[in-house]
């Protein structure tokens, strides 16, 4: 089990269950909700993300047809986003976890929209879109 929460605090969750190893998106989307040059995130099954508190305090924005970005509307985090595409899934912000948290990068994802002032210097898979199923 993991805690989590924004940065006001307002909005605290638990995840149940081991968790999906942390995807690295590189997309223009993702940069600029994240305000920074990725976003990172772990794919929790609808049923294993339990909102504790701040239910009021969630606003979505339709980012494109069918993907919704979910932050906290009094401090500004991104919780989480959701997408038609991968029903029953939301892509939760590794960094709103409280450690320690076992789960570790994966792969990049979109690394040909990835910012030109951020050098990717891992080892991890990298894929120019999105991973391939």
């Amino acid at each position: 089990m993991h805690t989590g929460s924004c940065l006001c605090g307002g909005v605290r969750f638990t995840l149940t269950g081991p968790l999906e190893p942390i995807q690295v998106c590189h997309c223009g989307a993702c940069r600029r909700a994240q305000g920074s040059a990725f976003a990172a995130n772990i794919p929790v099954a609808d049923e294993a993300f339990v909102l504790e508190r701040g239910e009021d305090l969630l606003q979505v924005y339709e980012s494109s047809p069918g993907k919704d970005r979910v932050f906290c509307r009094t401090c500004g985090s991104p919780v989480f986003s959701r997408t038609t595409a991968v029903p029953g899934v939301k892509r939760v912000r590794a960094g709103l976890l409280a450690g320690p948290v076992s789960s570790r990068p994966a792969f990049h994802a979109f690394v040909d929209d990835a910012a030109d002032w951020w050098t990717i210097s891992d080892d991890l898979p990298r894929y120019p879109l999105r991973k391939p199923d």
